[in-house]
């Protein structure tokens, strides 16, 4: 878009008056000035997000705990296997190029970092659950979906996406899926220690092996590990969404604010969907169905639920992967090639 004056003119130079570019010593200065503000703003918004992922390691106790009992950490790594699995397949299905891991780990540790913001977030809105159901539905649809989904992209939108080797749409998917395990990571470390009764080193001391006092820790952790499991790779699936769509915007930069949005609203409303259905279903079902074990429905209904959104995220990777190639087996394929091929609409499905 240009302004008027510009549009209409084809000799003239409009320098300073109805365009611009970097001439004089001050337009470098400005140029100069803008980067350095912005990459002091990521570096305060990184700085923040260590501090108060510390200041709720040291006030939840998880910190403490994970001193005095070792394989939480353990726990934590069995209990984003599912996840990691999930993730590393989206990685794969990259037919582009494969991301550099230095990106990976970048993206992994702030969307680790990041789960702070969202943490405070949810507190201060916390006292919407005080209200039966209703208020409980509106603080996962208004709040811990929204807010959720927006600081894992954040993680992705601060770094990877800024790098020229973020360079299709489908890194998006792989980066926003990173960002997901990430905040699986270290949500799952807090639920299990908030769930721990007695430290393994407690048990050692006590006389108890190394070998026991593991087992004990997983009989005492057990349950929630394997819960928090389960609900990993929602994490990955919802967070893949909304990284695609970040990855359309880089390359549909007229319709940059709109795309992000989509993907955003899609991500917190599979997120916050499944949130208020996860508390529900099985309960009503076990109703129905007595003599079949609450927990056997919880499962079912978290393979089916993330199991559907999955296949859908799967049906758009390789909508990109079968547009991609296309695009590079005719020769003028690479300049017929637009992005917008890749949208998820009825008409293309």
């Amino acid at each position: 878009m240009k302004d008027p004056v510009d549009a209409r003119t084809d000799d003239e130079d409009l320098y300073d008056i109805a365009s611009w570019e970097p001439r004089t010593a001050l337009d470098r200065l400005a140029i100069r000035t803008h980067r350095g503000v912005v990459r002091a703003g990521r570096r305060l918004l990184v700085g923040l997000g260590v501090l108060i992922f510390l200041v709720i390691f040291v006030a939840s106790g998880t910190g403490g705990l994970i001193i005095d009992d070792p394989f939480i950490i353990a726990l934590a790594g069995l209990s984003i296997i599912p996840a990691g699995v999930l993730a590393l397949y989206i990685y794969r299905t990259d037919i582009t190029s494969k991301e550099p891991p230095s990106l990976l780990v970048v993206t992994f540790i702030l969307s680790v970092l990041f789960a702070g913001f969202a943490a405070v977030i949810n507190s201060v809105f916390g006292f919407l659950q005080v209200f039966p159901l209703l208020g409980l539905v509106l603080f996962f649809y208004l709040v811990v979906g929204p807010v959720e989904e927006s600081v894992k992209l954040l993680a992705v939108w601060l770094y990877p996406y800024r790098d020229s080797r973020f360079d299709s749409v489908v890194d998006g998917a792989v980066y926003g899926a990173v960002a997901g395990l990430g905040f699986a990571a270290i949500e799952n470390v807090l639920y299990i220690t908030q769930n721990l009764q007695t430290p393994a080193s407690i048990l050692i001391s006590s006389g108890i092996g190394v070998v026991d006092g593991f087992a004990d820790t997983l009989q005492a952790g057990g349950q929630i590990t394997a819960v928090r499991g389960l609900a990993g790779p929602g994490h990955v699936v919802y967070s893949a969404f909304a990284g695609y769509y970040l990855g359309l915007a880089k390359f549909n930069r007229e319709n940059a604010g709109p795309i992000v949005a989509k993907g955003l609203l899609i991500a917190a409303f599979i997120h916050a969907t499944y949130n208020t259905l996860v508390g529900l279903v099985p309960g009503i079902v076990s109703l129905l169905v007595p003599g079949v074990p609450v927990l056997v429905l919880f499962l079912g209904f978290v393979l089916v639920y993330q199991g559907v959104f999955f296949y859908i995220l799967y049906r758009k990777l390789k909508r990109y992967e079968a547009a991609y190639r296309r695009s590079h087996d005719t020769p003028e394929g690479a300049d017929r090639f637009d992005s917008d091929v890749v949208e998820f609409d009825a008409e293309t499905r």
